[in-house]
């Protein structure tokens, strides 16, 4: 079997932290993203060093809850969907996984039946 990483040229930033909020992965778009951050280098920090006192907090109850934070924002003229959300190993809360989507501005929405 072939080793298979697609996410490291995926056109949204994808960035791991383990269960301490260790960032422990970063994709290249996510990279890029951070780039004025330190970008690469942030693999290895905490993200409680990167984010402010409300934002640590959210942090803190995403790995200890288990919930997801869901939400979109607007950032120098580009609109994202960001999805906050546990990965799990052994069926316990491993750390947090983050994607960055960019989304259009006006987007369809489709409601699906169910047959």
């Amino acid at each position: 079997m072939q080793n298979l990483n697609w996410t490291s040229e995926f056109d949204a930033a994808i960035t791991v932290c383990d269960e301490k909020a260790i960032i422990i992965s970063m994709n290249d778009k996510a990279c890029k993203t951070f780039e004025k951050y330190g970008g690469k280098n942030l693999i290895g920090k905490s993200l409680y060093d990167c984010h402010n006192e409300k934002s640590q907090q959210a942090i803190n109850e995403l790995l200890s809850s288990g919930k997801k934070n869901i939400y979109s924002i607007e950032k120098n003229g580009i609109k994202k969907l960001i999805h906050q959300s546990p990965w799990y190993k052994e069926g316990k809360i491993a750390g947090l996984v983050e994607l960055s989507i960019e989304i259009p501005f006006e987007m369809e929405h489709f409601v699906r039946k169910i047959d």
